[in-house]
């Protein structure tokens, strides 16, 4: 495959300087096989150190690099050029969270929501004289919520966060879910009471943003209807598995 000539459009903003945000543009050679991270790094060693963007393991992993590509969240680094429908290249940060500069927005809103739904075991069980044991049934229960990597980009593609930076979004219902219905877990009451709330799951609208975002594709529209329905039977089902609300 040759090479393609990009034009590259960058969003750039620091609000201790910038009025308002304002485009830039860069031309760009890129190899098919590049991913949007290469080209913006390219550009970053290039032409214009002063872009600021996020970037670690650059596998998909950390989740580090997640923004808006071409109008949709996504991780740079797993996005390659020859999936692009065209040679421009529109870059933006993810929505809802305030900017501190080019395409770095400010996690701790995101990191906070996340830490109000308690993301890990809960147990006063005196312990056992070996591990907490549990059945490949039970650990699938809940395994797709354990993949999260805390990129924010289904959080940053929920409308209903987008106007109501108090709503705790999907990432944080999803890393609840995630402990909800682990069976060594005790702590699903204290959860489910925490997200029974005009700003917990019943904030979701089920447009589905969530899902169609996820880099990990984790069901993230499944898993909050599952918590809905644990607050309106009262019972949290650990030991099968059942699909709330099917998707494609």
């Amino acid at each position: 495959m040759s090479m393609r000539t990009l034009t590259v459009r960058i969003k750039r903003y620091v609000p201790e300087r910038d009025r308002a945000p304002r485009w830039e543009e860069f031309k760009v050679e890129a190899d098919p096989h590049d991913r949007v991270l290469d080209v913006i790094q390219k550009v970053k060693w290039d032409q214009d150190e002063t872009i600021g963007l996020r970037r670690s393991c650059a596998h998909g992993v950390c989740g580090s690099d997640a923004m808006r590509i071409n109008g949709v969240n996504r991780l740079a680094c797993k996005v390659l050029i020859k999936s692009l429908p065209s040679d421009v290249l529109t870059l933006e940060p993810i929505l809802g969270l305030p900017v501190i500069k080019d395409l770095i927005v400010d996690m701790k809103p995101f990191f906070d929501h996340y830490k109000s739904v308690l993301p890990y075991l809960i147990n006063d069980d005196p312990p056992p004289t070996t591990e907490r044991l549990q059945s490949p049934e039970e650990r699938a229960r809940f395994d797709d919520t354990t993949r999260c990597i805390l990129c924010a980009c289904c959080t940053a593609a929920c409308p209903p966060f987008w106007g109501d930076d108090k709503y705790v979004g999907p990432a944080a219902i999803v890393n609840a879910h995630r402990f909800i219905f682990d069976s060594r877990d005790r702590g699903a009451a204290e959860r489910l009471d925490i997200l029974n709330d005009t700003e917990g799951v019943w904030r979701c609208r089920t447009v589905f943003n969530c899902t169609n975002a996820c880099p990990r594709e984790i069901k993230v529209t499944q898993a909050i209807q599952e918590v809905k329905q644990a607050l309106l039977t009262g019972e949290v089902d650990t030991h099968s598995i059942v699909n709330i609300h099917q998707e494609t």
